[in-house]
């Protein structure tokens, strides 16, 4: 255990300066994740970016408006070798690593009955096991490191769920009692732990889910990715424990805490008006 002093967040602390910092960013091909690795490099963050897709790694490591270069390692952040490369390439380019931003995750629609048989391993291999191992690997740099922060983007499914979604749901749900765990864990060695509670947010998601499609009745008013990404780097110097980023995400929040109830009897309204017409998965078959 290093000689850091066990922190528990609060107003009273200093921000966190981020200039200099030395991150890994999952998810870093589109969306949130790719927006994060932006707003970190022009903070003055040495960001590695990761994603399974290279062309949009080297796209975003192209930006001329980063105060540092953004390095960019492509590969599939569920397969344990890529994790201890992924590692090891940040503290050899980097010299240490203070910051993890855990951003990659899919989702999956429809009634878990019908499910394919491995939509559930998938679903949780990449939105819990693969952040959860790769910070794991992290954990004896991140406790060298320098102020070192990590942070988790979870979902207000995680919450509370809502049918149709229950392999995500149930992803997401772990991934912040992992958080809960790890806070304490890590105090001693001055690691913080941040929580990502995200609502709707403009991004490929829907485009890229694991199986089924996005519900007729799931059409909010999302954020932008840039709007998240600001308020997660705000939430970091900040030394925050969890941020729910945007208006309706936190709307949602407090009705899941003071009335979930009312979450179960607007979703069975929808199911129940739908007659789950929304669900597109054929008994084993995903698109």
């Amino acid at each position: 255990m290093s000689a850091h002093a066990p922190r528990t967040g609060g107003w009273w602390q200093p921000r966190r300066d981020l200039s200099g910092k030395r991150a890994i960013v999952t998810g870093a091909s589109s969306g949130v994740g790719r927006a994060v690795a932006t707003a970190l490099a022009r903070r003055g963050c040495h960001v590695l970016a990761t994603a399974r897709r290279e062309d949009r790694l080297a796209a975003l490591a192209s930006d001329q408006r980063s105060v540092t270069p953004i390095h960019y390692l492509a590969g599939d952040i569920c397969n344990p070798e890529f994790r201890q490369k992924l590692v090891a390439f940040a503290v050899d380019d980097f010299g240490g690593l203070d910051l993890v931003v855990a951003a990659a995750g899919a989702g999956a629609v429809g009634p878990f009955r019908d499910a394919c048989p491995d939509t559930l391993s998938r679903i949780v291999d990449l939105d819990f096991v693969a952040p959860a191992e790769l910070l794991r690997v992290c954990l004896p740099s991140l406790a060298r490191g320098r102020d070192p922060a990590i942070v988790l983007v979870g979902s207000i499914l995680g919450l509370h769920p809502l049918p149709l979604h229950g392999e995500y749901a149930a992803a997401k749900a772990a991934l912040r009692s992992l958080a809960g765990s790890l806070r304490p864990e890590l105090a001693g060695d001055g690691i913080d732990v941040m929580v990502v509670t995200l609502g709707p947010v403009a991004s490929e998601f829907w485009d890229s889910l694991m199986a089924g499609a996005r519900p007729t009745w799931s059409r909010g008013h999302p954020i932008s990715a840039d709007v998240a990404a600001a308020a997660i780097v705000e939430g970091i110097e900040r030394r925050r424990r969890e941020i729910v980023p945007g208006w309706r995400a936190q709307a949602y929040a407090f009705v899941a805490r003071y009335l979930p109830g009312l979450i179960d009897f607007a979703a069975a309204r929808h199911l129940a008006t739908e007659g789950h017409a929304t669900d597109p998965r054929h008994h084993g078959t995903e698109p």
